[in-house]
């Protein structure tokens, strides 16, 4: 890793002057290989627009959040959630006089690791992982910025930051290494990343900004689907609370479309405005004069308050009755066990079926005669798959017409 300080621009990157305790650009601790850095932008900001231009971050228009992509215009994708996510981080991160670049870097790359068909991807893909090491989609996400992304003729990856990175590793807390951690476990042997400590408020806020993003939008979405009717959520103090404010401002007969909007928007506010309150009594609490001090402090500083964590708790309880385990998603699980089951062991059988420059990364790993290393290439290509391919590779691989004049 450099030990060099990284030079900066010579102007002022901030419309806000940043806390004591914020990461600032010039004091990063570098990257894995060294380079000349950018004469218009920071450190974090050059890491953001890396992100950004990354075939991983474009993939995600058409990979799941909860709904395929196919069932409707208006759901959200695994891209729109990470933009959703993004916005949020900013709006924290200047509130509490952090570095917005670097909350909202952490906050592009968190899902970049996510598998076709969302979550239930990743659980058939971490089956078909458990002989070879496993997988996870935190881990794998850190893989594609270091390892799998191929732009830059010096390095594999992206070469972010170490800050970046650490918040993409611990933007949930301290680490602790697993098997399926092969990404983590790979870098540690080129920076440390100080495991055993919590991560930088900027990827706090992160993190914060996921729960945040998705507990609303998956709100929408299921109404939007017809899981659910307002009149169920009026069970979930959360919603009922919000969704009374609402009706407060503007009469009871407001038109379903507006008090569905009005509610998301009411019920983002109050998470937001609980988060800024209970991180200020954090810190107030704290006093940290340094970024080390954020990462000492042995627990979260940015958080919910127990109130508020009970509220989300009991709409996630909801959310998981009603939705992610309704009938209709679970009729998707049998379509994605058999498309991921089967592209895996075709592949990791007979890895010559696999694309020219897939079957290169393979015998350049030496995967031909190892079978755990021919494994983790085809998990990789799994899972950077988008829904539509992942479905058309199974149709080229399965279906005896495809392409059969």
């Amino acid at each position: 890793m450099s030990k060099t300080a990284i030079p900066q621009p010579a102007y002022n990157y901030c419309a806000l002057p940043l806390a004591a305790y914020a990461c600032v650009p010039e004091n990063s601790r570098g990257r894995v290989y060294e380079e000349r850095e950018s004469r218009h932008r920071t450190a974090f900001q050059r890491d953001h627009d890396r992100i950004y231009h990354a075939s991983a971050f474009r993939r995600l228009k058409y990979k799941t959040q909860v709904f395929v992509y196919d069932e409707g215009d208006h759901y959200r994708t695994r891209l729109t959630h990470t933009l959703e996510v993004a916005q949020v981080a900013r709006s924290l991160a200047r509130s509490l006089m952090v570095n917005e670049d670097l909350a909202e870097s952490v906050a592009l790359a968190h899902d970049l690791g996510h598998t076709p068909f969302a979550h239930i991807g990743e659980e058939y893909l971490a089956k078909c992982m458990e002989p070879y090491g496993g997988f996870e989609h935190n881990d794998q996400s850190l893989r594609v910025l270091t390892t799998l992304e191929r732009k830059y003729p010096q390095f594999l990856g992206l070469n972010l930051t170490w800050e970046t990175l650490e918040g993409v590793v611990k933007h949930n807390g301290p680490h602790k290494l697993g098997q399926s951690h092969i990404a983590v476990r790979e870098l540690q042997e080129q920076m440390d990343l100080e495991l055993d400590s919590h991560s930088s408020i900027e990827a706090q806020v992160a993190a914060l900004a996921d729960d945040i993003a998705y507990n609303n939008h998956d709100v929408e979405d299921g109404l939007r689907a017809h899981l659910f009717t307002l009149s169920d959520l009026e069970q979930v103090p959360l919603l009922s609370s919000a969704m009374k404010s609402v009706r407060d401002e503007y009469g009871s007969n407001l038109d379903h479309r507006y008090l569905v909007q009005e509610t998301i928007r009411e019920m983002i506010g109050a998470m937001v405005e609980d988060v800024l309150n209970e991180t200020s009594g954090r810190l107030h609490e704290l006093n940290p004069q340094s970024v080390d001090d954020i990462r000492g402090a042995g627990r979260q500083m940015v958080a919910f308050s127990e109130d508020m964590k009970a509220k989300v708790n009991e709409l996630r309880g909801f959310l998981f009755d009603r939705m992610y385990r309704h009938y209709s998603i679970n009729r998707i699980h049998l379509k994605v066990e058999r498309i991921v089951t089967d592209l895996f062991t075709a592949f990791t059988k007979n890895y010559k079926v696999l694309p020219d420059n897939w079957q290169s990364r393979v015998i350049e790993a030496g995967g031909a005669e190892d079978e755990r290393v021919r494994a983790r290439i085809v998990c990789d290509y799994i899972a950077g798959m988008t829904d539509r391919y992942a479905i058309r590779e199974h149709e080229r691989l399965f279906d005896l017409y495809w392409d059969l004049k």
